[in-house]
């Protein structure tokens, strides 16, 4: 069996056991840390946008509670100019040191009042302040005064008043001025909102953008100087969301949203929170790589962590697989070398588990194994060598029947194994052969003495008796399977190439290399022993005869080696008693062997008589 014949189809063991070890631990990490990561992310999502709200609701809380203390100080003041006036701010008052002293304390008491008037019935009045105002401020000034006509206080949009350096981001705010319900005049005060932008500037920072909108999405301040003052915000998600809520946005919102700029998008995280006594809206915003820079932190740090616990993993599994595997491994090398016959492998592990246990069941059963191998062998050798010694037994009892062929089986053996030595041929074909020319007369047991041992020339009828011996020997051994392969040598070992043998009259590639090689042999053999109807031919006089007849009737290939072998010296014939001329090969004859073979000495080459001859 090959040992890479399962090998497409297998997956390693060490790739299994790593792969559930694997399994067990990360894939369990894994979602855990996914879990913990998706809650933390959360809550620092959620204390992200927590501290935006709380930072927009402390500025808008603080923006309304500016706006409620400055109405009340403008209610009082107006109760004051009620009373100082008697009720009347006429012309004829209006320009009264009282309520000249009263507006310049009112603008002296806090630094956030950049100017202050008082305007009559008749829109005369007086103004305390450190600004003048421009045209913008005039207009303001007119709505205002148009609201409280009406009984109306009135906030105003963010102006920039001032150029450069001195230049002042202020708002307008009015309060009628009423004896009852007669309309007496109106008290504007314009508030510098820098008390606004100091508040920005204090939350800024950190990524963090914070600015006022009012209700028509224009910037009312912001805490750093890259806004503008009036400049329309509503391009950004955050602050259109506020315009479009109107009076409904009451409640603080944050959503994620995306600022462009040029090519380029930044996305953003921003809140807003609406102060409702100015219609205004307190907005922050943050890139969202800056907001959630924590969330970024924390995910990179558990990944890393997470890369590291899993390359741990890596490392314990493989080390734990491998202290299963590895003698896995040794079991199986040793499992292949006695597949392929070597006992002497010894599987050497300590261990105290169920693999040491079968560690050394193993070298247990090598053990035993060895043994009954050991047994095996030595029991087919002996086998091996009755069978043998059965055979030639058999070929014994046969060349006894004659004495002149005595031991011409074990000869056509030798050489026989010699030729095909030569001829390269398998250690498989050579066992064949070693039998089957043994055996090839077995057949000539069953013919008669009479004619076997006949010590002249067979008649034409003897002859066609003599030629059964080979389907008399194939008969013979034909119902032992064991020697079926090697029934041809035996049965057609006298057929010729040319076609003129027998028992079939076969030509060339239709006798089997078995039958041509054991013919060559046989031949040999014939010529240089002795018969007591023909001398012994010299192995020169036997080698030049075969030679004659090779391709006619014996195979060139193994009459070369034949004559190969014989050159090198590994045939020695002991044993023949006259010279004899080479003669030269028949030219017709139904006999296998050489026509020369059965020339007497006197008869002339070319002239000789053919004989039946018996090899």
């Amino acid at each position: 069996m090959s040992d890479s014949a399962p090998n497409h189809a297998r997956i390693p063991i060490l790739y299994v056991i790593l792969g559930v070890l694997l399994v067990i631990s990360i894939v369990p990490m894994y979602f855990y840390s996914a879990q913990v990561e998706a809650i933390n992310r959360d809550r620092l999502k959620t204390n992200e946008m927590l501290l935006q709200n709380t930072v927009t609701r402390s500025l808008a809380d603080d923006l309304a509670q500016h706006e409620r203390s400055l109405h009340m100080m403008l209610a009082n003041l107006s109760s004051a100019i009620q009373v100082a006036s008697g009720g009347d701010i006429g012309e004829s008052n209006i320009q009264s040191p009282e309520l000249r002293a009263l507006l310049e304390n009112f603008v002296s008491s806090s630094d956030e009042i950049a100017y202050a008037t008082l305007l009559n019935s008749d829109a005369k009045g007086i103004s305390a302040g450190r600004i003048a105002p421009d045209a913008f401020l005039n207009r303001e000034l007119e709505r205002a005064y148009s609201a409280a006509r009406e009984g109306r206080e009135y906030n105003g949009q963010a102006l920039v008043v001032g150029e450069g350096k001195s230049a002042h981001t202020v708002f307008l705010v009015s309060y009628p001025v009423k004896y009852g319900p007669r309309f007496l005049g109106m008290i504007a005060s314009v508030v510098d909102l820098q008390f606004l932008i100091r508040r920005l500037q204090e939350v800024a920072g950190g990524g963090l953008t914070p600015y006022v909108v009012d209700s028509q999405g224009r910037l009312v301040a912001a805490a750093t100087p890259g806004f503008a003052t009036g400049q329309d915000m509503k391009n950004l998600d955050i602050v259109r969301n506020f315009v479009d809520g109107g009076n409904k946005a009451q409640l603080a919102e944050t959503r994620e949203f995306t600022v462009g700029a040029g090519s380029e998008h930044v996305e953003m995280l921003g809140t807003f929170s609406p102060v409702m006594s100015l219609n205004w809206a307190v907005v922050v915003q943050k890139p969202r790589n800056e907001a959630y820079r924590g969330v970024i932190e924390m995910q990179r740090t558990a990944r890393l962590l997470a890369l590291l616990a899993v390359l741990l993993s890596i490392g314990v599994s493989i080390f734990a697989a491998r202290r299963i595997t590895n003698p896995l491994q040794v079991l199986t090398q040793s499992s292949r070398a006695l597949a392929r016959g070597d006992f002497s492998q010894r599987v050497n592990l300590w261990s105290r588990t169920e693999i040491g246990e079968l560690a050394h069941t193993f070298n247990t059963m090598s053990d035993e194994l060895e043994h009954f191998v050991e047994d095996l062998k030595r029991a087919a050798e002996e086998n091996r060598e009755l069978f043998m010694g059965s055979i030639q037994m058999l070929a014994g009892a046969v060349d006894e029947k004659d004495p002149y062929t005595r031991g011409h089986s074990d000869r056509v053996t030798r050489y026989s194994l010699l030729i095909a030595q030569e001829m390269k041929q398998p250690e498989s074909f050579l066992e064949t052969l070693r039998i089957s020319a043994q055996l090839h007369d077995v057949g000539k047991i069953g013919i008669e003495d009479h004619i076997l041992k006949k010590p002249g020339a067979l008649t034409e009828e003897e002859f066609e008796v003599m030629k059964t011996h080979t389907t008399k020997g194939a008969n013979i051994l034909r119902p032992v399977t064991q020697l079926a392969e090697m029934l041809p040598g035996i049965e057609l070992h006298h057929e010729a190439l040319d076609g003129r043998g027998y028992p079939y009259g076969l030509q060339d590639e239709q006798i089997p290399l078995l039958a041509r090689v054991i013919a060559v042999a046989d031949t040999f053999d014939a010529l240089t022993t002795n018969r007591p109807y023909q001398q012994a031919h010299t192995p020169e006089q036997a080698l030049q005869i075969i030679k004659n007849l090779a391709g006619k009737r014996l195979d060139p290939k193994a009459v070369e080696a034949l004559l190969a072998v014989y050159g090198r010296g590994e045939i020695k014939i002991q044993r023949f008693t006259i010279k004899r001329p080479i003669a030269p090969p028949p030219t017709e004859a139904p006999a296998v062997a050489a026509a020369a073979a059965t020339a007497t000495p006197s008869t002339p080459a070319g002239t000789a008589t053919l004989e039946r001859t018996r090899v």
